[in-house]
């Protein structure tokens, strides 16, 4: 089996992020996950998931969520995951931490003054625990590596 990655994003400003930082792995032909159907059409990304986009005030979504990501992972087994946020993508590093994947989290950067939810989650469960603003980077805290996406 290939050395899948999948790249996970929401729409809006995740999505946007995603497809720029997934610019530096486009030639390992990455599968995209994300909430709208159009977005990877507009992309042109061939080879994507839709999954519902879902948040922590409807719980009904988020258990769809939880099922449609797990199936995505466990079919296609990557062996890295990479997101940008925000729900979606942390439930795909979750699942994608119990066959063993690599996982990679980028907090939005619009997290400016604080990390997401989701951000706060990474902590526990990504190999890369990554933000976009310096300040919020410390010893115990996600790393910062330079420029802002």
């Amino acid at each position: 089996m290939k050395n899948t990655i999948l790249a996970v994003a929401s729409s809006g400003g995740h999505w946007q992020q995603l497809l720029l930082v997934s610019e530096a792995f486009e030639d390992m032909s990455p599968v995209f996950v994300t909430t709208k159907k159009e977005l990877l059409q507009q992309a042109g990304k061939v080879d994507g998931h839709v999954v519902v986009d879902c948040n922590r005030s409807r719980p009904l979504l988020m258990l769809t969520c939880i099922r449609q990501c797990a199936g995505i992972v466990f079919s296609r087994r990557p062996k890295v995951i990479i997101s940008t946020g925000a729900a979606p993508g942390i439930i795909c590093i979750a699942f994608g931490k119990l066959i063993g994947a690599k996982t990679i989290w980028i907090d939005s950067f619009a997290n400016v003054e604080q990390l997401s939810m989701s951000g706060k989650i990474a902590r526990y469960i990504s190999d890369k625990w990554l933000t976009q603003w310096e300040h919020l980077s410390d010893a115990a805290g996600p790393s910062y590596h330079g420029a802002l996406l």
